[in-house]
């Protein structure tokens, strides 16, 4: 049997939520699933070890230029001849879009089960998924997705990193993909400072290319902490999981390291600054730090500068306890 699953949006962090219904539709049907996503998803990058994953196929739309070959109606119309080519006997749509309904019926996939169309607007990530696959195949899916590292890539970044057991080695996602999500570096130097003085610690930090990440990045190095931190934005997606997996804690910016350290089983402290809840809590690694002065946090909120390190050293103390 030939099943695809189409998930659509941007970023890691979707596809990492999505991971566990993927895989439930592979469970259900004994049958590894191919999967529809976008290049930013990154998910050739973490999903390769992943059983229940066959295809990974790239959406090519929504680009910055608009000219991807997927985007349009002739784009369209190509993805559906591409997607023809696989034959695929079931697809499952994890969105509203008609466009994608007509796709998969001019692509001749005879069983289609998608959401319910036109019903994208204040959609929930994770409450349209849950309903989507018990209304569909009666499962009861759950939230934590879990990606699979092989053992000598975690002995391999183990031996290349000089990753010491005997200290506690953290992972600092510093970077963010939207300005707002991004906490400014005094309070990451803040917090190296706390922990420094209470353990013998390392600190791995993760970020993108953008000019204020790596702004961000540079101000953490040029401070008095240099030694103890190792700057990983020069690696990938798939070096860094397994540096990841030798980690004792991670403290992220709501990030696609924050999906990526809880998914691997790594304790993961959040902070929130604006953007829903949810997307700090849905797996129970997950541990979510709100701004001074909120009750909860969503778009809008603004909270970045609001973040307190030392809020996140006492979350950090109990887990490690």
């Amino acid at each position: 049997m030939k099943i695809l699953a189409v998930q659509n949006r941007m970023g890691i962090g979707d596809m990492v939520i999505f991971l566990p219904y993927i895989e439930a539709i592979s469970k259900q049907f004994n049958s590894p699933v191919s999967i529809l996503v976008k290049e930013n998803s990154k998910a050739t990058q973490f999903l390769s070890n992943n059983k229940h994953i066959d295809k990974i196929i790239i959406l090519e739309r929504d680009n910055e230029k608009r000219n991807g070959k997927h985007d349009g109606l002739l784009g369209s119309i190509k993805l559906a001849k591409d997607l023809k080519e696989y034959n695929f006997d079931k697809i499952f749509i994890f969105n509203s879009s008609l466009r994608f309904y007509l796709i998969a019926k001019l692509a001749g996939i005879k069983k289609i089960y998608q959401y319910p169309l036109f019903q994208k607007k204040n959609q929930h990530i994770i409450e349209a998924a849950k309903k989507f696959s018990k209304e569909k195949l009666n499962l009861n899916v759950s939230t934590n997705p879990n990606i699979i590292v092989k053992n000598e890539d975690i002995k391999e970044a183990k031996s290349k990193f000089d990753i010491n057991n005997s200290q506690i080695n953290f992972i600092l996602g510093i970077g963010g993909s939207g300005e707002t999500k991004r906490v400014p570096a005094k309070v990451f130097i803040d917090l190296i400072k706390l922990c420094s003085e209470e353990y013998n610690c390392r600190f791995f930090l993760a970020t993108g290319h953008k000019t204020q990440e790596q702004e961000i990045l540079s101000e953490i190095l040029n401070s008095e902490y240099k030694k103890n931190c190792e700057p990983l934005d020069k690696f990938s997606i798939r070096e860094i999981i397994p540096i990841i997996k030798n980690c004792n804690i991670s403290v992220c910016n709501d990030s696609s390291f924050s999906h990526l350290s809880a998914a691997v089983g790594v304790e993961t402290v959040v902070l929130m600054t604006d953007t829903p809840l949810i997307y700090g809590t849905y797996n129970t690694k997950m541990h979510a730090i709100i701004p001074d002065g909120e009750e909860t946090v969503t778009h809008n909120t603004l909270g970045k500068n609001k973040i307190n390190p030392h809020k996140i050293f006492a979350l950090i103390k109990k887990i490690l306890a």
